[in-house]
């Protein structure tokens, strides 16, 4: 495993940032593969003769690809550690034109939790671990020590930033920086997409012909209870966690008819009272429905 910067274990405020070339190679000494960001804090577009992917493009920073653009049109995938590409006089048209330096952190171990505002910060320090901390313009990026796949939007106002993206340098923060968690990484499960129904999760469909399964209703009290403790008992991962216990309820519980209303809002209770919302619920019970084909 590839280890993290040594700058990100830097403490105190974050330093002037007056030359974004000296950032740059400073970043790219420790390990952090850098590309300057234009105007919009985006990268460069492709050249001329990139333009669409042309060329083939660059699929990963480790593997180039058929692609040999000397330049720093490949967004993410330019990112490097390679000082004299950095420096290079391909490059410093790109550095006079940049507003800010970017980042891969994929490339460098690291996986960058973006909050985009207060309330995304009032949900991280009650649902992930703390660790180092950067500000931003509007909210704060928090650094885990790991990788794993990008995603925007796992919540609202939060994206995930790690392999195949990009973020802004804005210094080395502050806070000791923790591994990556199992609650962070849950956050880019995709489950299956709802198929919505004409009613919000209401009771689930009888199955076709047999004998109830559950022959008294203890059974099924005994099922709902533990899949409420399970859901309420969760430390970490909650949105992932939610939508397994719905998937084992529906599973055991979802073909003969016997859930009812009663029994799905004692469910959506339980997640609520762990920060999920009412539509996250109902999506979460809808997805596992699908999943089981019920």
């Amino acid at each position: 495993m590839t280890q993290p910067a040594t700058i990100w274990r830097a403490s105190g405020p974050r330093p002037p940032l007056p030359d974004h070339l000296r950032t740059a190679l400073s970043l790219a000494a420790d390990g952090v593969p850098v590309l300057p960001l234009r105007r919009g804090k985006v990268p460069f577009a492709n050249c001329p003769a990139c333009t669409g992917n042309a060329c083939g493009g660059r699929p990963n920073m480790r593997t180039p690809g058929p692609c040999r653009c000397p330049g720093v049109c490949h967004a993410w995938a330019a990112a490097t550690t390679d000082p004299a590409v950095v420096a290079s006089p391909a490059w410093a048209a790109a550095w006079r034109r940049a507003v800010c330096v970017g980042y891969h952190p994929g490339g460098a171990d690291l996986t960058v939790v973006d909050l985009d505002d207060a309330e995304a910060i009032a949900w991280a320090r009650t649902a992930l671990p703390a660790t180092r901390t950067v500000p931003t313009t509007r909210g704060e990026h928090w650094i885990y020590r790991g990788s794993m796949p990008s995603r925007n939007a796992v919540r609202p106002g939060v994206d995930i930033k790690s392999t195949m993206a990009y973020a802004r340098y804005l210094g080395p923060g502050t806070g000791p920086m923790a591994d990556l968690p199992d609650a962070v990484r849950a956050l880019a499960v995709k489950e299956p997409s709802p198929v919505r129904p004409a009613a919000h999760a209401a009771v689930v469909p009888a199955g076709v012909g047999g004998e109830c399964p559950h022959r008294t209703p203890a059974y099924l009290e005994r099922g709902i209870a533990m899949a409420e403790q399970r859901i309420t008992e969760a430390s970490s991962a909650v949105h992932a966690n939610v939508y397994r216990t719905f998937l084992a309820v529906l599973s055991t519980h979802g073909r003969c008819g016997c859930l009812t209303d009663a029994h799905v809002a004692r469910l959506f209770a339980a997640a609520q009272s762990k920060g999920e919302t009412a539509r996250h619920c109902a999506d979460a019970w809808t997805n596992a429905r699908t999943t089981l084909g019920l």
